[in-house]
């Protein structure tokens, strides 16, 4: 990990892997981790039923994650954003937290099959070890959403294939 204090991104579908890679990334003692499913599974419990649930709760928690990313990156700290950067939208707003927090960023691409994905999301859920727990036509209706990343985004990419 950098000792500069940076701000590191997951990218990818459900399942693909984004937060077994952020708890690797956060393992250095000045390195924070931020897991949006925790947050939202803690805040709004029972509360998020549907895409459109969790994009209002989502925005929420963005909004008021924001400012303390950036002071946390501005104290010398580095995060890792487990909060899945796989719109373009979302992406920008997480490249305007390091832009204005004056620090690099990384964006972390896990780049995995959707029959891949499945597999482990059956794994996952029968293990009942994650917050969220979708089935196969969430996963696809979620999946549609996916904007693979690319280098014009402003964002340092760093690709890792299944």
């Amino acid at each position: 990990m950098d000792t500069k204090a940076t701000l590191h991104l997951v990218c990818g579908k459900i399942a693909s892997g984004k937060s077994t890679l952020a708890r690797q990334l956060s393992t250095d003692q000045k390195v924070i981790l931020i897991n949006e499913d925790t947050w939202l599974s803690r805040l709004y419990p029972d509360e998020i039923t549907s895409i459109k649930d969790y994009v209002r709760c989502s925005s929420r928690l963005r909004s008021i994650m924001e400012d303390h990313i950036q002071l946390l990156l501005q104290a010398g700290l580095s995060v890792v954003l487990d909060f899945p950067a796989n719109t373009l939208d979302i992406r920008q707003w997480m490249l305007s937290i390091s832009e204005r927090a004056g620090v690099p960023n990384c964006l972390h691409y896990l780049n995995v099959s959707n029959k891949t994905c499945k597999e482990r999301l059956h794994i996952r859920n029968a293990s009942g070890s994650h917050e969220f727990n979708p089935t196969d036509e969430q996963f696809d209706q979620i999946t549609s959403y996916f904007v693979p990343p690319t280098a014009d985004e402003g964002l340092v990419i760093k690709l890792y294939e299944e």
